[in-house]
This record gives C-alpha cells, sequence and structure tokens, in this order.
C-alpha cells in the first residue's frame, strides 16, 4: 500500500467515526403531497377557476357557434347564393382564426397565473419547512430524491400542520 492511501483509508475511518459518534436529527418531507393537499393550492385552484371561468365559458360558446355556422354551411350551401356562402365561408373563417387566438391567450394567462401561485406555494412550503426545522432542530430536512424513509422521520404532516396554520408567510389571500 503506498502513503497515500494509508492516509486516504485513515482518513475515512476517524471521519467515519466522527459521523457515528454524533447523532444527527434527520427529517423528511412529501413535497409533491405538500403541493397538492395544502390549503393554499385549494385556494389558489379556486381563485383560478374564480378568475378564467368567464373566459373558459366564452371560449367554449365562440366554439359553439362556429360549430353551428358549419352545419349550417354544409346543411344549406346547396340552396345558397354564392355570394352568400362565400361570406358566410368567410365569417366561418375569420370566427375561427379569432377564437383560435383567442384560445392561445387564454392559456398563456392560465399558464402565467398557475406557475405564479404554484410559485408562491412553493416559497411557503419551503417556509414551514425551515421553520419546522429551526423549531425542532432538525440538522437535516430531505425532500426529493428520497427512496426510502422511515415514517418516524417523515415530518410531512408537520409540515402540512404549519401550512393549515399559516406557517408559511407566502399564502395566497382570500376572497
Amino acid at each position: 500500500m503506498t502513503r497515500k492511501s494509508l492516509y486516504g483509508l485513515l482518513l475515512g475511518s476517524l471521519m467515519g467515526a466522527n459521523l457515528q459518534a454524533a447523532e444527527l436529527k434527520i427529517g423528511v418531507v412529501n413535497v409533491p403531497l405538500l403541493l397538492e393537499k395544502a390549503p393554499q393550492a385549494e385556494q389558489a385552484k379556486k381563485k383560478m377557476e374564480r378568475e378564467f371561468s368567464a373566459r373558459e365559458k366564452k371560449l367554449v360558446a365562440e366554439q359553439e357557434e362556429i360549430k353551428q355556422m358549419e352545419e349550417r354551411l354544409a346543411k344549406d350551401s346547396a340552396v345558397m347564393s354564392d355570394a352568400e356562402r362565400e361570406k358566410l365561408e368567410k365569417d366561418v373563417m375569420r370566427r375561427m382564426r379569432e377564437v383560435k387566438s383567442a384560445g392561445e391567450e387564454f392559456r398563456q394567462d392560465v399558464n402565467l397565473t398557475r406557475n405564479e401561485e404554484l410559485t408562491k406555494l412553493q416559497k411557503a412550503i419551503l417556509e414551514a419547512i425551515q421553520s419546522l426545522a429551526k423549531e425542532e432542530n432538525f440538522d437535516l430536512v430531505l425532500t426529493d430524491g428520497v427512496v426510502y424513509a422511515t415514517e418516524s422521520i417523515d415530518v410531512t404532516s408537520k409540515v402540512a400542520s404549519k401550512l393549515e396554520a399559516g406557517g408559511g408567510s407566502a399564502k395566497s389571500p382570500k376572497k
């Protein structure tokens, strides 16, 4: 064995002994579960429904009107004059473009708002985890990438309780 290998082995064994001697308090949090079950998530969902339901209904109604215009065109085109048929075809095409554009704008607005609300919720969860870790003197709290953890170190329910009590300051305002 070379001298460097011997020093490496000795250093590794000393570090291992130090780690074993120290008692670490470790916790694990299931963040995806909190993102789904937190009261702030439900508040954000309701806010988005209030904000976007009218626009969504309007888009659906416009799509239905276009569908009726297309059915009328298919059914009555044989008895329509050329000018009438062309006018209706142009109207259908124009309305389809307008609805497509409005639908894309709607989806962008929904995605932007969803991302903003998700960011607020993630911030609230992080603050709740950090607060719990400090209060209960955790040395390490893990979230993503944990393959297995016993229930004794799973603190997800405690973080959820903090969120319910308003432990994350970035919670959505109630309306």
